[in-house]
């Protein structure tokens, strides 16, 4: 199985094959309008200028699932995302990312590729960990989605690489983007 095996509908409502990426580096993440890791879109869209040219695609997929932080339609979502952050990376149609609701992509990413801790050292990664232990102890179970803004980086292949938690700004994956092409 890899990630090329799945479909999903764009923020349009079109459906879309992944292996339509074959041979190009992903990143995908899970995205919300209304949370403190938001101000990743910029640094989202700044990867995929900085390396769409040459066959890299960020992939996003909003989730209302945590503290319901994507509350809006389609259109609300993709009028948001280039208003505020210019992005003009793939989006898709909201999706349910962690427990039995999961999209089966976003099953097979979190089972593929282990939940290894929040950075504490970011300045919402302790407070994000108090916060899920104080109020959604359920979520720090096993190796599903925790949060929004969780990062997977697929290769040409279709093989998943890593994954980053949303305290890893995306700037930092930038080397491992470039060691890909």
């Amino acid at each position: 199985m890899s990630v090329y095996d799945f479909q999903l509908k764009n923020i349009d409502g079109e459906n879309v094959k992944l292996d339509q990426f074959k041979g190009k580096v992903l990143l995908i993440v899970n995205t919300a309008s209304k949370c403190g890791f938001t101000p990743q879109y910029e640094g989202l869209e700044k990867l995929y200028e900085e390396f769409k040219d040459k066959g890299v695609e960020v992939l996003g997929f909003p989730s209302n699932q945590f503290a319901e932080q994507e509350p809006g339609s389609s259109d609300e979502i993709k009028n948001f995302c280039q208003i505020n952050y210019g992005v003009s990376f793939p989006l898709f149609e909201k999706i349910d990312v962690r427990g039995e609701s999961a999209h089966p992509l976003f099953k097979y990413l979190s089972e593929s590729v282990p939940f290894k801790g929040f950075d504490l050292n970011h300045p919402i990664g302790a407070k994000l960990t108090e916060i899920l232990k104080t109020n959604f102890p359920e979520i720090l179970e096993g190796n599903g989605v925790k949060w929004n803004f969780t990062k997977f980086l697929i290769d040409k292949e279709g093989n998943i690489v890593d994954r980053f938690e949303p305290t890893t700004e995306p700037s930092v994956i930038a080397e491992k983007i470039a060691k890909l092409l």
